[in-house]
């Protein structure tokens, strides 16, 4: 900066110099070397008019107002028989830019801390600021002495390539951490409140504390841990700040932590008063969690206020404020909780407007939301509507914004940004099962923005078949009622028989309310088999007759996640009821019961982890005829990966015990009739700005004839999830646990489009 406020004051002095005798007037004005300011605006800054006489004080403050514009590195002026020619140096432009040793991956990272595009004007402070930004950045990750340098080139075309090169310093390790005057709490509690903790053994390890320190935090550590015992009843515990000890040849540090507890203290009362009453008090006090006579907790005295703000705003006061309090009486070692509530006034909505959808249509996102203009103003409609946004899987995030008119009107904005619905694949390949392969697949869940799914696949191998295609609205004509179609045609060539299917299905949905919704339909199928092994004689010999399968089928669903892919909150429950026997040869009854909850934990670790728990209950009664396509199979994705699908089942035994056995030597599985398959999973975000997650699993699962526990298997595993550009993306890397003889493991297998 020092070198350009040298350059215009040289300018300036060498201006009014050359004008101390200048009496004429001003004939004509040139402009040399501008290129970002035009000819007519130039005039309508210039101080210096044609036709007046040549004043040097106006002269100097129209090359300063020149300068100030922040184009330029060099602004002078001369005079010639009248003409005043101003002379400009151009800053030069930025062409390249980018960042090296630090965030080089992250490009959301990179455009944060540079701040700075491609065609920007090179301006020294605009450089330094990013600069800091940098250094700041690694400061805050705890590496220590890095240094940032700034390199510029100039390239043929005049203008500069820009490259920041951060030389990351090195990492502080805590080695030692330790708490002095701690008796009432376990100190290892801590862990999972505050952001530097000690190295644990093998701290490298996923799980364990690698002890890197986050100068960032160590401001706010305290903070945590006094929130920590607040939790517990010591409303008067005090934490000193760390006294940290740094040794910088081996960059390890100790720490130490002062802490006085206090007395715990117990709730005497809870109270309300209201500004208006709005409610009865009992209402509010049925709501909270805490109790008389019991430790204070910090933690529940926030989440009853919230409570209490929900219950008045979902009666309309959006703007009500929960102003809680405590009296605390030292000498009996209790504390009083008060809330004061100021409901304001009713607020109706007044405008919806919906944002960011560029495909989809805006009736599509208006039929999802629980507030319309006119409404009167409910915080857990709010929520919901952005929950039932994200169940639909059209849109990637979603929020939705309050905006204030006046003490009684409140405009609500979406703002949506839409995913990836649909992709188009065409494939090849050759596999050890089906030989050569050709496939080619379009869908989409969300067609022409209109939110009907629509599906078509080809598959054609040197022992496989299918072709299908299936249509679903999940809202007919924007209402309650929802209807599907599905038509399919397949044949495969197994190794003792081929059988071959085609059928149709039909149905039709009703949405009871926001969570709850219902399902009946209809499926039909004719069924084939041919070229069986003449050595299956283990097998029921109607396995393998021709018949057709007329079936109606109902379910009951309840939804209540955030979001369709990955659900971070709510339960997912769906029962289903399907009788064979309404006309052709297959009758049975069929249920099928499946189970999901989802637990995100940001709040608890400050982490985006997820904890999911899935659980499948089928089982099938013959009542006439049970085809084996309709009994049950464990394995692969959606029971207990590690295994091959359908792999899994109760063996065949002949007359003498022994296992039946194919003509290849393969032990001969006829299926089951009831089976149980649960998985617990740990999602946490691995490449976030790719929408990656990695996810650590457990699956067990049973199947049987006579008993759910004839065969058990287990498995344990990772699996890689991603938004990738043809849809949902699932790697799964499993290991088998307690495998038998026999068994058929899968170590690897993936799937696109299925919910995580």
């Amino acid at each position: 900066m020092d070198f350009h406020l040298k350059q215009i004051t040289l300018s300036l002095f060498l201006s009014s110099a050359l004008l101390c005798a200048a009496t004429e007037n001003v004939t004509s004005i040139k402009y040399e070397g501008m290129v970002h300011i035009s000819q007519a605006v130039a005039n309508q800054l210039n101080e210096v008019k044609v036709g007046e006489p040549l004043d040097p004080q106006r002269l100097d403050k129209a090359i300063k107002t020149f300068f100030d514009q922040g184009y330029f590195e060099d602004v002078w002026a001369e005079e010639e028989a009248g003409v005043v020619t101003f002379h400009f140096v151009e800053k030069p432009i930025i062409s390249k830019i980018e960042l090296k040793g630090f965030k080089e991956n992250d490009e959301e990272a990179q455009k944060s801390l540079l701040q700075i595009d491609k065609g920007a004007l090179y301006d020294i402070k605009r450089i330094e600021s990013a600069k800091k930004r940098i250094m700041d950045a690694l400061n805050q990750e705890g590496k220590i002495d890095s240094v940032v340098e700034v390199e510029t080139t100039k390239l043929d075309n005049g203008s500069l390539s820009v490259k920041f090169i951060a030389n990351e310093g090195k990492e502080i390790i805590i080695k030692e951490l330790k708490y002095y005057g701690v008796s009432g709490v376990d100190t290892d509690a801590f862990d999972t409140v505050i952001a530097n903790k000690e190295r644990d053994f093998m701290g490298w390890m996923w799980g364990r504390n690698d002890g890197k320190m986050k100068i960032a935090e160590l401001q706010y550590d305290p903070l945590r841990i006094h929130d920590y015992y607040m939790q517990f009843g010591y409303l008067n515990a005090k934490v000193d700040a760390p006294f940290v000890t740094v040794d910088f040849n081996r960059y390890e540090a100790k720490m130490v932590y002062n802490v006085f507890e206090g007395d715990i203290f117990r709730v005497s009362d809870i109270l309300i008063f209201q500004d208006t009453a709005v409610i009865e008090d009992q209402a509010l006090l049925d709501v909270i969690a805490l109790e008389k006579n019991k430790p204070f907790n910090i933690k529940t005295f926030r989440d009853d206020a919230d409570r209490i703000k929900t219950k008045i705003a979902d009666l309309g006061y959006a703007f009500v404020q929960v102003q809680p309090d405590l009296r605390q009486d030292k000498e009996t070692k209790t504390v009083e909780v008060i809330y004061r509530i100021v409901p304001g006034k009713k607020v109706r909505i007044g405008n919806v407007v919906i944002a960011g959808n560029n495909r989809t249509l805006d009736r599509v996102v208006r039929r999802e939301l629980f507030l319309a203009p006119g409404d009167l103003y409910s915080l857990t409609n709010l929520k919901d509507s952005r929950n039932a946004l994200g169940r639909t899987g059209y849109f990637e995030t979603n929020t939705i914004e309050e905006k204030r008119i006046d003490d009684e009107t409140m405009d609500i904005v979406v703002q949506a940004k839409e995913a990836p619905t649909g992709n188009i694949q065409l494939g090849g390949g050759y596999g050890s099962f089906g030989g050569l392969m050709l496939s080619a697949a379009i869908s989409d869940r969300n067609i022409f923005g209109s939110g009907i799914t629509m599906g078509l696949n080809l598959e054609k191998s040197m022992r496989t078949n299918n072709y299908a295609f299936n249509i679903s609205n999940p809202r007919l004509n924007d209402s309650d009622f929802s209807g599907n179609f599905a038509v399919n045609k397949s044949s495969t060539q197994l190794d003792n028989f081929t059988t071959a299917s085609t059928g149709l299905s039909v149905g039709v949905g009703h949405r009871f309310s926001r969570y709850w919704s219902g399902y009946a339909g209809y499926n039909y199928s004719a069924n084939r088999y041919s070229e069986v092994d003449a050595n299956l004689t283990g097998m029921d010999p109607r396995f393998f007759q021709t018949y057709t399968k007329s079936s109606v089928m109902t379910s009951a669903s309840y939804d209540s996640t955030d979001d369709y892919y990955v659900a971070r909150e709510g339960m997912a429950f769906s029962q289903s009821l399907e009788k064979a026997g309404v006309g052709g040869e297959a009758d049975f009854l069929k249920s099928r019961t499946n189970f999901g909850i989802y637990r995100g934990l940001q709040k608890l670790t400050d982490f985006d982890l997820i904890v999911r728990y899935k659980a499948r209950l089928n089982y099938v009664v013959d009542t006439g005829f049970v085809p084996i396509s309709e009994r049950f199979f464990m394995g692969g994705i959606g029971s207990v990966r590690g295994y091959r699908g359908f792999s899994i089942s109760p063996y065949t035994y002949s007359a003498d015990g022994s296992i039946e056995r194919t003509s290849n030597g393969e032990p001969l599985r006829n299926g089951g009739t009831k089976t149980f398959s649960n998985s617990l999973e740990l999602s946490f975000p691995l490449v976030p700005e790719a929408r990656m997650r990695a996810t650590a699993f457990y699956d067990y699962g049973m199947i049987g004839d006579e008993s759910f526990t004839e065969v058990t298997r287990s498995s344990f595993g990772v699996s890689l999830e991603w938004f990738s550009p043809v849809g949902p993306l699932q790697l799964v890397f499993a290991k088998p646990l307690g495998s038998k003889e026999g068994d058929r493991t899968a170590p690897f297998e993936f799937t696109i489009g299925q919910r995580f």
